[in-house]
């Protein structure tokens, strides 16, 4: 989806979903903080023994590791950790690429640790008109999930964590940047790259936007310069996604990342090119691009998921 950053972006920014989630998070943290305070002290039990916090109660199968959502905990094995961490990075990921890429293809492994998420109220699933309107089921965390991802620190800390199916009408172009990733990492890794860091358009938009809002529009060139972009048309374009990583010699570099759809204009795929960005396409469309790209006398290599 073409999602640059103009002039008018910065009057009407996309809201930034774990700031949002950090202070819905600290009001609600002071509410129970004062609910507590107002409390009666509890009472003991009828042999006199003090009450234990519920967490303590929860019996510990060896194998899990417990994580906790206030006074709630969930005992969660690897793999569905990991898949909180990856739906946590990406915000939508398809459960046919998700079983394929974080579970080699190990579909009862996939189905056993999705339907317990999904139980717990830590993942959402949703079904969406795919490609030719055939049925495509998306995965994406709920307020819970997001909530016990951030907690358990499991991420690093500067890696921005999002949950729930924000524009529906996006969530197939946004479910396919998991195997656009997938395919750039292992081009990265191939040439001895570490430490990737994933980031979204929604986070490069908010840090654009809130440097506009200090400097102004007329250093909107060192603005873009600032975040490794280009000006284009007095717009500064944003990638799909930027996968950040630390090279073999132990610097570090960043490749930004479009997935080019048939239903982009000509002129919006002219931008993207002039804009330095790596294009990729879905399967049956890079001649059609390339076509695109032929008529405004500009080269490119695009790649197909």
């Amino acid at each position: 989806m073409s999602r640059d950053l103009s002039p008018r972006d910065a009057d009407d920014p996309r809201p930034d979903i774990s700031s949002l989630e950090n202070r819905s998070a600290a009001r609600e943290s002071r509410y129970a903080d004062r609910a507590r305070a107002d409390a009666p002290p509890p009472r003991p039990d009828r042999f006199g023994r003090p009450p234990q916090e519920n967490h303590r109660e929860i019996p510990f199968t060896p194998g899990r590791t417990l994580l906790y959502d206030r006074d709630r905990g969930y005992q969660l094995s690897e793999t569905e950790i990991r898949t909180l961490a990856e739906l946590g990075k990406f915000r939508v990921i398809s459960t046919h690429d998700l079983t394929r890429h974080l579970y080699a293809a190990k579909q009862h492994d996939a189905d056993r640790d999705l339907h317990r998420l999904i139980a717990q109220g830590l993942v959402r699933k949703g079904t969406f008109d795919g490609p030719e309107l055939t049925p495509r089921e998306l995965l994406t965390l709920t307020r819970r999930g997001h909530r016990i991802l951030r907690a358990s620190r499991v991420l690093s800390d500067d890696q921005a964590i999002y949950h729930g199916f924000v524009k529906p009408r996006e969530a197939n172009h946004d479910a396919d940047l998991y195997l656009l990733y997938q395919k750039e990492a292992a081009r990265i890794e191939k040439e001895g790259g570490r430490n990737l860091r994933v980031v979204l358009d929604y986070e490069l938009k908010r840090k654009i936007n809130r440097d506009i809002a200090r400097f102004g529009t007329t250093a909107r060139k060192e603005i873009a310069e600032r975040h490794g972009l280009r000006v284009v048309r007095n717009k500064i374009p944003v990638p799909d996604m930027r996968i950040e990583y630390e090279t073999r010699e132990g610097e570090m570099s960043r490749v930004n990342l479009e997935l080019v759809t048939e239903h982009y204009r000509a002129r919006q795929v002219a931008e993207k090119v002039r804009a330095g960005f790596s294009l990729y396409t879905p399967h049956g469309e890079a001649d059609h691009l390339r076509r695109v790209l032929d008529q405004h006398e500009l080269t490119a290599e695009i790649l197909s998921l």
